[in-house]
């Protein structure tokens, strides 16, 4: 028993491998993943260095994409890059509550205009949470379907909905009947709104009918302490060719006013485009006073045939004029609309009728409108 033991332990033992004496001979063998990493070309470092920099300038490239918060399906709209702020232009708002107030008046409501006109300006915006709508109707405030309307389609803009009977009255009580009929109240209407408005001070008014595709709130950082309004002069509408050199002489002579100027009168002095304006109620007084008297001494109310000069020459020398990119364009081509910050409304729209509030259906002219048109338009407001 004691010698098989011995035997079986002694030829175990015999089997076990044998350790190696020097492990560091072979070490390299055994872990050949140890080796030193062989060190990439300098060039490799400065490209991956370029990216980096050039990933992170990136970063300060103005959007060239937004997507509007009223939009349920979230679609990248582009920004107009022809539009870019001027340096020279801050942008300021309104000292009181920050907001950037914008005003149209509409003879005759027409639902789906507005909304074009709400949309492209929101659209063109950089800061549309600050724009504010006031839009005078012929209802006003007393219109709740028409407001909840424009709220369902615009539920985070800020828009009100104003009437335009006050506006009205004050030029009724200022003029006679046949001179009241003679103004276009579109026209001289954006000058009477700050006596009944008192918080609208300085705003910008924009004739209903009109596509926006420049950022407003460029204009709002422009300097009007010294003018009445600030507007795109429109030389193809000149002075000369609605009255006459030598009557303006005359008047000069003759006539003590403050809004006559004190120089010679430019013949063919450009006039202001009122279609889009910028409004400092601060410096109006006398204006309709101005508009009315011109109209008087010129007899206007007699002429129906051509455009009532009165407002352009009640704003001779007291306007600024606005670069000529914000002069209304015509929608005539691809290359125009591209380079235009404004142009007429070329859709379908409702004019008013001659014999009262009825309406009648205008004619459709082109298809830039339907692309300022919110998806939800034709359920909201009808096809």
């Amino acid at each position: 028993m004691s010698s098989s033991y011995m035997s079986w332990r002694s030829s175990g033992t015999n089997r076990r491998p044998t350790q190696p004496t020097n492990t560091s001979k072979n070490r390299g063998t055994i872990y050949p993943d140890l080796n030193q990493d062989p060190t990439p070309k300098p060039v490799i470092h400065f490209l991956a260095f370029a990216l980096i920099i050039f990933l992170g300038l990136l970063q300060f490239l103005p959007a060239s994409h937004f997507r509007h918060p009223s939009d349920p399906h979230r679609n990248w709209v582009p920004f107009n890059s022809h539009s870019s702020p001027s340096p020279t232009v801050k942008l300021a708002v309104d000292e009181d509550d920050g907001l950037i107030h914008i005003v149209s008046w509409m003879q005759c409501l027409d639902l789906k205009v507005l909304v074009v006109l709400a949309n492209s300006t929101l659209s063109s915006s950089r800061y549309p949470d600050l724009l504010h709508f006031h839009f005078f109707t012929p209802q006003g405030d007393k219109d709740k379907v028409s407001f909840y309307k424009l709220k369902v389609l615009f539920p985070h803009s800020n828009l009100e909905l104003h009437g335009q009977e006050k506006v009205k009255e004050i030029i009724k009580r200022a003029s006679s009947e046949a001179e009241y009929d003679s103004l276009n109240l579109e026209e001289i209407a954006p000058f009477i709104i700050p006596s009944v408005h008192q918080s609208l001070t300085k705003f910008i008014y924009v004739s209903p009918n009109l596509i926006l595709m420049g950022r407003i709130e460029e204009l709002t950082g422009i300097d009007l302490s010294a003018h009445a309004a600030a507007a795109a002069e429109d030389c193809s509408n000149r002075l000369n060719s609605y009255v006459s050199l030598d009557v303006l002489d005359a008047i000069q002579r003759l006539a003590s006013k403050p809004w006559i100027s004190v120089t010679p009168y430019v013949k063919d002095a450009c006039m202001p485009g009122l279609s889009l304006l910028l409004i400092n109620g601060k410096k109006l007084e006398e204006f309709l006073e101005a508009v009315l008297w011109w109209s008087k001494v010129l007899n206007w109310s007699d002429r129906s045939d051509k455009r009532n000069p009165a407002i352009g020459l009640a704003l001779y020398n007291r306007y600024l004029k606005l670069s000529n990119s914000w002069l209304v364009k015509e929608p005539a081509s691809v290359d125009t609309i591209e380079k235009s910050m404004i142009t007429h409304y070329d859709g379908p729209k409702i004019v008013c009728s001659e014999f009262g509030n009825d309406t009648i259906p205008g004619s459709s002219h082109g298809n830039l409108w339907i692309k300022y048109l919110p998806s939800m338009s034709n359920q909201i407001l009808g096809s």
